[in-house]
């Protein structure tokens, strides 16, 4: 009987990274570099009240240089004067992380985000330390009001 070869796996990124090249590609960014890693290059505050959409780049004119691009970025409403303000600041760390005058100006699309930073959420607490916390609440006669206070000190306790 022959004797299986060696299971050669491929990570998953490996074997989509064509899908995922096709699609950012169709979106004018050449690398998906500025998507996955928006919030090192243009910082956490930012980052968390934007996102890039596509890059527009215009069409080239024959015996001139190439234009600068346009960075389309998603901004949730109230925050986009505030990223208005910020763009040479953008501006500025795109190009850096590009190491060229990519990006010459923002273009600004008002919208919710389409992901968001996975934060504690409003998981129940556990119920072994919400009895453990219940075991210091004895003083309080009241059965719903202890039940509570219990679940919120073990709330506060998790984090």
């Amino acid at each position: 009987m022959a004797k299986p070869g060696p299971i050669s796996a491929k990570p998953l990124s490996v074997l989509l990274s064509d899908v995922f090249s096709d699609a950012y590609a169709r979106q004018g960014f050449a690398a998906r570099e500025l998507v996955t890693r928006w919030a090192e290059i243009a910082g956490a505050e930012i980052a968390a009240h934007c996102e890039p959409l596509k890059l527009q780049w215009p069409r080239p004119v024959e015996g001139q240089p190439q234009e600068a691009a346009t960075l389309v970025l998603r901004v949730e409403g109230p925050m986009a004067l505030e990223i208005q303000h910020a763009s040479d600041v953008i501006l500025e760390r795109v190009n850096r992380f590009f190491g060229w005058h990519a990006v010459g100006r923002l273009a600004l699309r008002q919208g919710p985000l389409s992901r968001r930073q996975a934060g504690p959420g409003n998981r129940e607490p556990d119920q072994g330390e919400v009895e453990e916390v219940a075991k210091t609440l004895s003083s309080i006669e009241d059965e719903a009001l202890r039940a509570a206070l219990a679940r919120l000190g073990a709330s506060i306790k998790r984090n």
